[in-house]
């Protein structure tokens, strides 16, 4: 796996750091790591919700996986600028990729599965044209599909 650079993204989210996100040692805690994930995540996606009124009502996202690669130590105050990719879409799920900068500096790197949800029937669907075409036209790098 490659490491991201700050190009690959083509949506990002500002997330400054809080006196409360560290730990003992002086460090932003590695958990706030999937925050500034779904974060992210959240804000990438609200432009499908802002058009689909059925969106994390009916239909939508749920989180299967997310692991994280903590590239350098995180210390506050700062302001982290969290780039937010969709690696892949396959027919039901897509493989996600965030990258956490401070400057140009890469600190973390998350890394999940969502998968399309239909929550009336409370099961997996396959991802909606609408989705993917909206994915495929905000993404710098195209997702690998199949």
């Amino acid at each position: 796996m490659s490491t991201p650079q700050r190009s690959d993204y083509g949506h990002f989210l500002q997330i400054p750091t809080r006196w409360g996100d560290l730990d003992a040692l002086g460090h932003v805690n590695n958990t706030n790591f999937f925050v500034f994930d779904e974060s992210v995540r959240l804000d990438y996606f609200g432009l499908f919700s802002r058009d689909n009124p059925r969106f994390w009502k009916e239909e939508g996202l749920i989180l299967a996986n997310l692991g994280c690669d903590f590239v350098a130590q995180l210390h506050h105050p700062s302001t982290v600028e969290a780039g937010f990719r969709i690696a892949r879409l396959g027919r039901s799920s897509m493989k996600t990729e965030a990258g956490m900068f401070v400057g140009d500096k890469l600190v973390a790197v998350t890394r999940g599965t969502l998968v399309w949800f239909d929550y009336t029937q409370q099961k997996p669907a396959p991802i909606p044209d609408y989705v993917r075409q909206g994915i495929r036209s905000r993404e710098r790098i195209a997702p690998e599909e199949g």
